[in-house]
């Protein structure tokens, strides 16, 4: 019997998840970018840019950047530590396309490695990276627990992993204004940006879906990793978790 997840809200088998997901980045793809600055009003810029400065990367580090999409953090990085080894990764050839033109486009490839992988199957030995990130891709994982632990087997002794991920507000009133605005303009922004509103639907729903801030802690501190904490980002709309590789 197939095992069961969700897709948004709805309960599909393990095994559809993966295409049904991969569709939805497939048609987003070229609006990515467009459509992360309306839904977020540019914030997730900032969001960013404080992964990067909890990373506290090392000048000559080797860096995993998980669902990289378009290429945001491995931009920050390879800017700001142009030593780094970073490879760029992610699941949908689209996206990976997306942030490979774009770190040519801008001049940030010089020390970027471009992988399409799975990030619940890593193809790295153990113990290869200082720094794992993923940004807003956790949530889409069909298995986060058998991620988790990869991510962790890749980690060198004292590597951290950093999750930057859209988790629970704190304040129940603001939590129901941030449940109108996902429910009732994400999907219109959507439509208007990127003529898609069912991507964006699904979306919002996979944020609601997704563990809470506490969740995900005990989930990292059961794959392996150690010393797990977060930061709550704009009342607990965003979370940046950090886990370590003792």
């Amino acid at each position: 019997m197939n095992k069961k997840t969700h897709f948004g809200y709805q309960e599909v088998d393990e095994l559809d998840k993966k295409k049904f997901v991969g569709d939805v980045f497939t048609s987003v793809a070229k609006n990515y970018d467009v459509m992360n600055d309306a839904m977020s009003f540019g914030m997730h810029r900032l969001w960013k840019k404080i992964l990067v400065e909890l990373a506290s990367i090392g000048e000559e580090d080797f860096i995993l950047d998980i669902a990289s999409g378009t290429g945001d953090i491995s931009k920050l990085i390879s800017k700001e530590y142009p030593n780094t080894n970073i490879f760029m990764s992610d699941i949908n050839y689209e996206m990976l396309d997306e942030g490979r033109n774009r770190a040519i486009d801008e001049s940030f490839s010089r020390n970027c490695h471009f992988c399409q992988l799975s990030g619940e199957e890593l193809p790295f030995k153990d113990n290869t990276f200082d720094v794992i990130t993923v940004g807003f891709g956790l949530r889409n994982f069909t298995n986060k627990e058998r991620g988790l632990k990869e991510m962790k087997r890749c980690l060198k002794k004292n590597g951290k992993l950093l999750v930057l991920e859209f988790s629970k507000p704190i304040n129940p009133v603001f939590s129901k204004i941030y449940d109108w605005y996902s429910f009732n303009i994400l999907p219109k922004l959507g439509s208007l940006l990127a003529n898609d509103s069912d991507s964006y639907q699904y979306l919002a729903e996979s944020i609601r879906m997704h563990p809470d801030q506490d969740k995900l802690k005990n989930m990292m501190l059961t794959s392996g990793l150690s010393n797990c904490k977060f930061f709550n980002l704009l009342n607990g709309i965003v979370a940046i978790h950090i886990g370590y590789n003792d």
